[in-house]
Order: C-alpha cells, then sequence, then structure tokens
C-alpha cells in the first residue's frame, strides 16, 4: 500500500469512528419534548485536579450511563468553556458553570436550557437554578462544615422556590452536606458524633447540632412537600452505603459512611421516578470522594 493510500485509509477511519461516536452519543432530538430523562449528580472531588487521570474514567462511565441533565459540584479550576468542551465528550451540547473560583457547581444538559440564575450571596459556595424541559433544576452545595448556615442556605432556596409560578415543576439535587432523618437508623451506631466532635474542636467548624447530628435540613425540605427520591424507593432488603466517603484515597480521616449527596422531587413529579439509587459499583467508588445519585423519570407514567 502507497502512502497516499495509508493516508485515505486513516481519514476514512477518523471520519467513520466520529460519525459513529458523535451518532451514539446524540440519540434523542433537543427539539421535541422529553418522555423520560435520567438525571445524574455528582460531587466530582476538587474539579478532578487531585488525581487528573480519574477525569478519563469519569467520562468513559457517564457515556455509559447515557444520562440526560447532569449536576456537579466542585468543579475547581473550571471555566465555562472547559465545562462546555467536557459535557460534549459524554453527548451534552449545553452547560452552564454558576463561577469560575472557588468550588464551583454546573450543570450540563442534553437538552436546552434557559432561565439560568448564579446565586452567591448568602450561599458558601453558591446556588445555580436552569430550567430545562420545564422543570427547574437546582445545583446544590451546602455548606461544608455549619449546620447554622446550611439552614440559612437551605431557608434562602426555599424561600427562591416560592417565588415561581405556581405548580412548577422542581429538582433539588447536589451535595447537601448534612443527615436526612430517614437514615438516622443507620447512623445508631454513634460512631459519627464523636468524629464531628473532634473537627469542631479542632478546626472550630460547628458541625454538631447540640452535640447531635443535624436533620432539620433535609426536614425542611421534606416539610414543604418535596420528595427524597433515593429514600423513596428503597428495597426491603435495603443495605445502606452511604454516599460519602468512597475508595479514593485521601488525606486525614473521614469517619463512618453517611449519604450527603440527594436528589428531591416537588410532589408533581413523585410518580414519574422509576429509578432512583445511589450508585456503588467498584468503578464508581473510585471516581471521586461522593458517590453520584441517579433517578429516572418517565412522563409516560
Amino acid at each position: 500500500m502507497n502512502g497516499d493510500s495509508k493516508v485515505l485509509v486513516v481519514a476514512v477511519t477518523t471520519l467513520f469512528s466520529s460519525l459513529f461516536y458523535s451518532c451514539n452519543l446524540e440519540t434523542k432530538d433537543i427539539n421535541q419534548t422529553a418522555s423520560n430523562l435520567r438525571i445524574i449528580t455528582h460531587n466530582v472531588w476538587y474539579g478532578f485536579t487531585k488525581v487528573p487521570t480519574r477525569k478519563e474514567t469519569w467520562i468513559a462511565w457517564m457515556n455509559k450511563q447515557q444520562p440526560d441533565i447532569v449536576a456537579l459540584q466542585e468543579l475547581n479550576e473550571y471555566t465555562h468553556q472547559k465545562l462546555a468542551t467536557d459535557a460534549k465528550r459524554y453527548g451534552h451540547t449545553f452547560s452552564a458553570l454558576l463561577k469560575e473560583d472557588g468550588f464551583p457547581t454546573g450543570i450540563t444538559s442534553r437538552y436546552p436550557m434557559d432561565d439560568i440564575q448564579r446565586i452567591t450571596a448568602g450561599f458558601h459556595h453558591g446556588l445555580m437554578r436552569v430550567r430545562i424541559q420545564a422543570i427547574y433544576f437546582y445545583v446544590i452545595h451546602l455548606h461544608p462544615s455549619n449546620w447554622e448556615m446550611r439552614k440559612s442556605e437551605i431557608n434562602q432556596l426555599l424561600q427562591d422556590i416560592k417565588a415561581l409560578p405556581p405548580d412548577s415543576k422542581v429538582i433539588l439535587a447536589g451535595d447537601f452536606n448534612t443527615f436526612s432523618p430517614l437514615d438516622s437508623v443507620y447512623y445508631a451506631h454513634g460512631r459519627l458524633e464523636p468524629f464531628f466532635s473532634k473537627r469542631d474542636l479542632q478546626y472550630q467548624e460547628n458541625n454538631l447540632h447540640n452535640g447531635q447530628l443535624d436533620y432539620t435540613v433535609i426536614q425542611e425540605v421534606m416539610d414543604v412537600g418535596f420528595i427524597d427520591l433515593e429514600a423513596n424507593l428503597r428495597s426491603a432488603d435495603y443495605n445502606f452505603s452511604g454516599s460519602f466517603p468512597t475508595l479514593i484515597e485521601k488525606e486525614g480521616e473521614h469517619g463512618d459512611q453517611r449519604r450527603l449527596d440527594y436528589i428531591f422531587a416537588s410532589k408533581n413529579l413523585g410518580n414519574k421516578v422509576t429509578t432512583a439509587k445511589i450508585i456503588n459499583t467498584d468503578t464508581a467508588l473510585i471516581l471521586s470522594d461522593h458517590l453520584p445519585v441517579v433517578v429516572d423519570l418517565d412522563f409516560d407514567k
């Protein structure tokens, strides 16, 4: 085979591979109303800066999941363009980043998004709200070490929701950094209180509420009618894994398993949920220090 022929074969092969890859990802018409949605939330741990090689594994994993909407936390050192570039690698044409400093949140989508709101005042990390497929999505990352700050943040968020049009469909997704009363039985071992007491003394944090784990933040979310989707769909043989920590290697002590990552839905979406779970596969356990949460909605139900 001569040199020109080799170049032609390589070019055709590359073109075919690119077309196959694009078609494999772009499987849905972005201009149509979706009959179903797969939503993932994931705290990706310092924007992959701690162990950069993780990102390729994460991108490959995300491609296998085929999500429609992804809420992300800890996009450290990301720019708007960097998020857009990564999103395209798993088939998402649309993306929005909260900010380009600190610990940004972000969201990517297979479908167009509008009404993008970025709120930083009153929030430790900030809050993002976007509308996709007529659903308001809030990307959440509450204060990591102060329950009173988390309470203030969630109250501000709930006030924002009250200002939405009546009967709006709403999804809350992200790292809430706090505990659900629906999980209290899994913390009855009493090992988390000494862990947080030590942190509060050593680092002047405010994790414990009168010496106890704080459940009031999540309780407030549920009190206004939001459904904790993962807890709501637990089977009779459910085995609690929490969503933090994972098997990824990190310095320091991290305490017992606990659920910090949630997806909540307004009641008008509750009966559309077919799947809601924390992914704790071998691969997911080494993608980040948090496990991802996946939810499937079926609007034909």
